[in-house]
């Protein structure tokens, strides 16, 4: 099943009507390699001459975060962002002056965690991190 159709389906099964601006916002989801927030769906949407209200993007956004197909993310100092939720396990590294995203991964920093929640009692469930940086610059 492709991501569009997924999202087509979460829709429905939400009882939400799968309304032209509704299909416009899952295939810019879809096509996203980013982590676009609401306005910037929008300014997607109206590059392809199509308007949307922020309204709508909120209401759909809800929808697909609630059945678990797309993640939201509240960076630091910034507007909600959101990305498919069936990719692998990754962290982010959010630059402080471009608002840029990067996402890694790191097994080191994955068998830390695991290490410290065991010393700790405890066995982790789920977590997120997130590192919030500057580019060095080099002179």
């Amino acid at each position: 099943m492709t991501d569009l159709s997924r999202y087509e389906r979460q829709l429905k099964e939400a009882g939400l009507r799968l309304t032209g601006p509704r299909r416009l916002i899952l295939r810019i989801l879809t096509e996203s390699g980013d982590h676009p927030d609401a306005a910037e769906i929008v300014q997607r949407a109206t590059a392809r001459g199509t308007r949307l209200s922020l309204a709508t993007v909120y209401r759909t956004m809800k929808v697909l975060e609630e059945t678990g197909t797309v993640e939201r993310h509240a960076f630091q100092g910034g507007p909600a962002r959101f990305e498919k939720a069936d990719r692998a396990h990754h962290d982010h590294l959010i630059d402080l002056d471009t608002g840029d995203v990067v996402e890694f991964t790191s097994p080191r920093i994955e068998e830390l965690q695991r290490a410290i929640a065991e010393e700790l009692g405890y066995e982790i469930v789920d977590h997120r991190l997130e590192l919030y940086g500057r580019k060095i610059r080099c002179e």
